[in-house]
């Protein structure tokens, strides 16, 4: 690293800038030095980018909030796709190769299990959109450093940022566009989501493992008490960085201290957290989830609340759900139908259990029904390995789902005939929906028509 800092008016002597370029070279030096001769226009150190903040030492800040946080947002993103059940192929996408998770049966409890790992995945994405933002913009002077690279190590450092950079704005990007149900880019979201996951996880890991030395190196450089501590006059470039490119080559007068940027940052993430929480929290921050389409109140009746598909969209009417209805009961010796008023006369119990859905509103309500497990035995399966159920809904992805034994034999797991005290509303499939903790709410099947229960 020079010792003279840039931008101070103290020129560097030429026979120091040359020993400082022969010697930052890696192997093969002559390759690297042969481009550092052969420079395009345009490129190299750049004056475009003049902020005095831009340095290793905020890059290393935000770097350290992404390493810290962003395998929170992987994690909690897996084990959905586990929730969804991909050993009975109704994970989206299904068929994945050698990139399969290794399965196993979700646990029903805690209830809100499911919730708690939706919730996280996509408020804590959301709230680090500022910090991606903010760390994007820190290292742009690095897409005009030249040359490329100095050495093999920082060749592979910049195909995996290319990759990782790629990576999370694909995610985020198609992520903020499933959560307000704008599906304009025309392919699943689900497969797209899942593999672009891989493509970033892969490229995550290669960079922290490239920089995370260098990261914490730079971070123990300086004091984060003094840093917070220097006002915007008293701000100064950071030393110049012939290692990684981002001090600015002529920086202009400060506008704000470091302090007040990580601030910026701080506040841009927690205002996206009170606008975007409440949808996954409910109670009294409900009302604050302006972002999120199913994020509101819907009201204070008793089924006056979130929705993810409405009859009207699943071709589900009036007729489908009348006096003729009935559920078929099937997978033992002999098939069973029931009307909804016989199945009204059946013990009835009820549970309190949230719904989440993958856009990352949940709601919690009363269901009151059938325990799946008296269903079962009525069918002649007392003790099921699974339960396939059909819907009346005859098209859309998730008109059927299968349930793990754990799920149908679970006390509070009901065929819902009734929600807070009310019959269920047509919206919240009437006549029956099934109700199972901790389950993906579009497996929660709504309008169902059938239950198959298997012995293997």
């Amino acid at each position: 690293m020079a010792s003279n800092q840039r931008g101070t008016g103290e020129p560097q002597r030429p026979e120091h800038r040359a020993t400082e370029h022969t010697s930052s070279y890696g192997f093969p030096a002559r390759l690297w030095q042969a481009l550092a001769r052969h420079r395009p226009p345009g490129l190299g150190r750049t004056r475009a980018w003049r902020s005095p903040l831009r340095g290793p030492w905020l890059t290393s800040v935000f770097g350290a909030v992404l390493v810290a946080t962003l395998p929170l947002v992987i994690i909690t993103g897996l084990l959905d796709y586990i929730a969804y059940g991909p050993q009975f192929g109704q994970a989206i996408p299904n068929d994945v190769g050698w990139l399969h998770l290794p399965l196993f049966a979700w646990p029903t409890r805690p209830s809100w299990l499911f919730r708690l790992t939706e919730g996280l995945h996509v408020v804590v994405g959301l709230v680090l959109i500022p910090v991606v933002v903010a760390k994007l913009w820190s290292v742009v002077p690095r897409l005009f450093s030249w040359p490329p690279a100095r050495s093999i190590a920082q060749v592979l450092e910049r195909l995996s940022l290319l990759l990782l950079v790629g990576g999370i704005l694909f995610e985020i990007v198609t992520g903020v566009l499933n959560i307000q149900y704008d599906y304009v880019f025309g392919f699943s979201f689900y497969t797209a989501h899942y593999y672009g996951a891989w493509v970033f996880i892969g490229a995550f890991v290669v960079h922290v493992a490239l920089k995370l030395r260098r990261m914490i190196s730079v971070l123990r450089s300086r004091s984060m008490r003094a840093m917070l501590r220097t006002s915007r006059t008293d701000t100064r470039p950071e030393s110049d960085d012939a290692e990684d490119s981002l001090v600015a080559a002529a920086p202009a007068v400060p506008t704000m201290s470091r302090r007040a940027a990580l601030a910026l940052v701080g506040g841009g993430s927690l205002l996206v957290a009170v606008l975007t929480a409440g949808q996954a929290i409910g109670g009294v921050t409900r009302p604050a989830a302006l972002l999120l389409p199913r994020g509101r109140s819907y009201g204070n009746g008793p089924t006056d609340f979130q929705i993810n598909r409405a009859a009207a969209a699943a071709g589900i009417t009036v007729r489908d759900t009348g006096v003729g209805w009935r559920l078929l009961l099937h997978g033992g010796p002999q098939p069973w139908q029931f009307d909804r008023a016989q199945l009204l006369a059946m013990p009835q119990y009820s549970a309190t259990l949230p719904i989440a859905c993958v856009e990352g509103w949940s709601t919690t309500q009363t269901w009151t029904g059938v325990r799946l497990r008296d269903l079962a035995t009525l069918a002649g399966v007392p003790e099921p390995s699974s339960a396939h159920v059909r819907s009346l809904e005859r098209n859309g992805a998730f008109n059927q789902a299968t349930l793990q034994a754990n799920q149908v034999l679970d006390p509070d797991s009901l065929l819902a005939l009734r929600v807070n005290g009310a019959d269920l509303s047509i919206d919240h499939g009437y006549p029956a929906r099934i109700i199972v903790p901790a389950l993906p709410g579009v497996h929660c099947t709504k309008w169902v028509s059938s239950i198959k229960f298997r012995n293997q």
